[in-house]
């Protein structure tokens, strides 16, 4: 690796940091969260981000997003989400029912805060793209998505230059089945059953961001 490679990757183990001044402050927001809440959790995951890659670097190792599949890193960001958030709001809990539905619920809403399935809280997702995010069923709840920009597993391959982690946008609304479409597949498919937020259902978050950082949209 030459100086300027090393100067680069060295670079990119630190995050951006999240913007303070990039949060909506007329956005809806459900159970009693605020963007001070949301913002407190993005800036965990910041210093978590940047502690881990530092460490990795230590090592010669490649950093977090660098070598996880694309999906499993953006899993991260979500489940990051959902354990550093309750920590801010007070009014809301992660659902402790194993892969329990949606990710946090109201506190002191369901017995020892766990539910299998309900309508009642807020679904919360990781990804790299604006557009597009996708659910397994169709269904009624609000979701809020964590939009970022990391390199990838298969950036060297590309010749992709090393780049920071950042969160790019956050966009968050009460989504009804009717803002899904739903792809099923045949008996013979191995494609995981998915379903889309079509354009109705995206005009909803977007026009309900919470979050935009306008360098990096």
């Amino acid at each position: 690796m030459t100086n300027r490679e090393e100067e680069k990757e060295l670079q990119a183990c630190l995050p951006i940091p999240v913007d303070p001044d990039s949060f909506n402050p007329d956005c809806d927001l459900p159970y009693g969260l605020e963007t001070i809440h949301i913002y407190q959790a993005m800036n965990e995951f910041i210093d978590f981000i940047g502690f881990i890659n530092g460490q990795l670097k230590t090592k010669e190792m490649s950093r977090l997003e660098g070598f996880l599949m694309p999906a499993s890193f953006s899993s991260i960001v979500g489940e990051f989400m959902n354990m550093s958030i309750p920590k801010y709001c007070p009014t809301l809990v992660k659902n402790q029912y194993h892969n329990g539905h949606p990710d946090l619920i109201p506190v002191n809403t369901f017995p020892d805060n766990a539910v299998q399935y309900s309508s009642q809280g807020l679904e919360i997702k990781g990804s790299r793209h604006l557009s597009g995010w996708q659910g397994h069923n169709p269904e009624s709840v609000w979701l809020m998505v964590f939009c970022f920009d990391s390199n990838t597993s298969s950036d060297k391959i590309k010749n992709v230059d090393p780049k920071p982690f950042v969160f790019r946008a956050v966009y968050a609304a009460k989504l009804e089945e009717d803002d899904w479409n739903f792809s099923g597949r045949s008996a013979t498919s191995r494609r995981t059953i998915t379903a889309s937020i079509n354009k109705q259902g995206h005009n909803k978050m977007k026009g309900n961001w919470i979050y935009e950082d306008p360098s990096n949209l």
